[in-house]
């Protein structure tokens, strides 16, 4: 009986972490172009490059490599998606179960930067290698094989380089989104987030949710993508402090918001998309 008490607790546990995992597989598998996009945005000022338009950066890869690089870096995507997503849902639902109400606005702070934190912290490794192997500066020939060659190279240091400028990203952005998507949806009438039009009443809550919550934390990002970029012999800026510095000194306060556009659209689709199959998932199983 305590074994059959323990199986039903975990049950939606278990739930929780693979339908968060299945969604953000999905989304990142079909936005991965626009975060290739907008790191190469940001990756050009190392190059001594003025940042190029999404346009000419997907015309420019296609051209010289291939249309398929457009998905470069899906698979460090992946490997930092399928736990990280899975535990950020699981540590909401472990959150939202602790309270005996629909959280408040200033709850729902807390349990989306909470949440994310977590799942944030536990894939960092993933988040350095992503970010350098869509650079195009970088030429790993996969995961394992970057993550060894970082750690000889960089330490350990080298695997969690742009840990605080991720959370500083990372963290505020799903406080605000979660804050926005729960109060949004909630402001709904219940005929429209429990009937035929639930799942486009999720879509258009993520939706509004993640452009507000992209465009706040767009610097935070632009910071993070220079201090993992750091070992490139060009860069420097391996510090938060260094980073910030430098990004002002080349380009201003406009710099800060490279790579907005395709930030924006991968960021606020890919949001949307996840919660929706997420809440579809989770009321069908």
């Amino acid at each position: 009986m305590a074994a059959g008490r323990r199986d039903a607790a975990m049950s939606p546990l278990l739930k929780s972490f693979l339908a968060g995992s299945f969604s953000g597989s999905c989304s990142t598998v079909l936005f991965q172009p626009l975060d290739l996009v907008k790191t190469r945005v940001q990756a050009a000022v190392l190059r001594g490059n003025s940042p190029s338009g999404m346009a000419t950066v997907i015309w420019s890869v296609i051209k010289n490599e291939s249309p398929r690089a457009l998905w470069k870096g899906v698979v460090p995507s992946l490997t930092r998606v399928v736990p990280g997503v899975g535990l950020h849902f699981t540590a909401l639902h472990v959150l939202r179960s602790a309270l005996s109400h629909p959280p408040s606005a200033a709850e729902a702070l807390v349990i989306g930067g909470s949440a994310r934190a977590l799942a944030g912290a536990a894939t960092i490794p993933a988040t350095v290698v992503k970010t350098r192997y869509e650079s195009g500066i970088y030429d790993y020939r996969g995961v394992t094989q970057a993550l060894q060659l970082i750690y000889r190279t960089e330490g350990g240091r080298g695997l969690t380089r742009g840990l605080l400028p991720t959370l500083l990203r990372d963290v505020p952005f799903s406080s605000f989104y979660y804050m926005f998507y729960s109060q949004t949806r909630r402001a709904l009438p219940a005929e429209v987030t429990s009937g035929r039009w639930s799942d486009v009443a999720t879509f258009g809550c993520g939706l509004l949710s993640g452009l507000m919550a992209s465009v706040v934390t767009q610097p935070a990002d632009v910071v993070k993508t220079r201090v993992q970029l750091a070992g490139v012999p060009a860069a420097s800026g391996g510090t938060l402090a260094q980073a910030v510095i430098l990004i002002y000194q080349e380009g201003g306060s406009r710099a800060f918001f490279d790579g907005l556009a395709p930030r924006v659209l991968r960021r606020t689709f890919m949001a949307a998309m996840a919660w929706t199959v997420y809440e579809r998932v989770s009321k069908t199983f």
